[in-house]
């Protein structure tokens, strides 16, 4: 990561613009799941911190189980209320367990609590998250989650079973729902191999299918970290958010799935340029319209347990 990232035409961020058209809302916050496993306070105070910084331009939604959703009201009402020039509307991701139907009368009770009680911050869920097995359970649980809300459905990742996970792709479409993929996790065997990323991203833009990451993505480039944050904890080499991003962005454009696998296994940083009007992998280049379209109609976000080490790992690279 010492290596400086070439990029032209900054803009007031400080960064590029076609940077902050690949970043913008990329960072869903998920400050309560491993490996950091904040309490409820501490990751309320962070999210309303990151949302307050020079870089709350790149984050997106707060992500908390619906569980939890009663806990996170009772927290947010002691948030401090933004001035008047500055309010802000958190924007919420609810994740669905085993019991779908009583999670989803948790998340109108919140919606209705927070409407009745008056938060000092606006908190608005507008998407949901669920693991499935199986088709059906894309299409059963599609028959009682409110088409208001953006759903997406965890699939089982390709190198499990393709057609699984195929299946899965094609009924979320139908469905009108998205897709999510686990790039990582606690342990090594979590993460899928770059060549399993590009077929659950081939098979996601075969079905027109948008999607979005979790776990495993702190850091922009593809490199070797230690798995958690526990002192002596085992290190593994992680996916980098920008690798994967930049892959689905160039996959939409055409490029090829073993040139893809090759950009998502890219470690060195020099290889990557980021100017005003595109963004250049060795001898590949993308405009910022396919960036954009693709960050807005396909490739949404990842989820992430730290904020500050994206942004960090970014402007080390000089990109911010």
């Amino acid at each position: 990561m010492n290596a400086r990232v070439q990029h032209t035409t900054a803009n007031a961020t400080g960064a590029a613009r076609s940077v902050v058209v690949l970043l913008q809302d990329l960072v869903d916050y998920a400050g309560l799941f491993p490996p950091a496993s904040l309490g409820m306070s501490p990751a309320v105070a962070n999210y309303d911190a990151y949302s307050r910084s020079e870089f709350a331009w790149m984050l997106g939604r707060f992500i908390v189980p619906a569980a939890r959703l009663a806990e996170f009201g009772a927290t947010l009402l002691r948030v401090p209320a933004p001035p008047a020039e500055g309010q802000t509307r958190w924007r919420i991701s609810a994740l669905l367990g085993p019991e779908v139907a009583t999670d989803l009368a948790r998340i109108r009770d919140f919606a209705n609590r927070a409407a009745s009680v008056g938060l000092p911050i606006a908190a608005q869920i507008e998407s949901v998250e669920a693991k499935v097995a199986s088709a059906d359970d894309v299409l059963r649980l599609s028959e009682i989650i409110p088409g208001e809300w953006e759903t997406y459905f965890e699939i089982p990742c390709p190198e499990t079973g393709t057609s699984v996970a195929r299946e899965c792709i094609s009924a979320a479409a139908a469905c009108g729902r998205r897709a999510k993929i686990r790039t990582g996790g606690e342990t090594a065997d979590k993460f899928p191999s770059p060549k399993t990323v590009i077929e659950f991203i081939s098979l996601c833009l075969a079905a027109s299918l948008p999607f979005k990451a979790t776990a495993g993505l702190h850091h922009p480039l593809r490199s070797q970290h230690r798995l958690t944050y526990h002192p002596g904890s085992p290190s593994g080499v992680m996916h980098g958010f920008l690798n994967v991003f930049l892959a689905a962005a160039f996959l939409r454009a055409g490029m090829e799935r073993g040139v893809a696998a090759e950009l998502l296994d890219e470690r060195n940083a020099e290889a990557f340029h980021f100017a005003a009007a595109e963004v250049c992998w060795r001898n590949h280049s993308l405009s910022i319209t396919g960036i954009d379209d693709t960050r807005h109609q396909f490739a949404t976000s990842f989820g992430s347990c730290s904020f500050t080490e994206p942004v960090g790992d970014l402007r080390s690279l000089h990109l911010l």
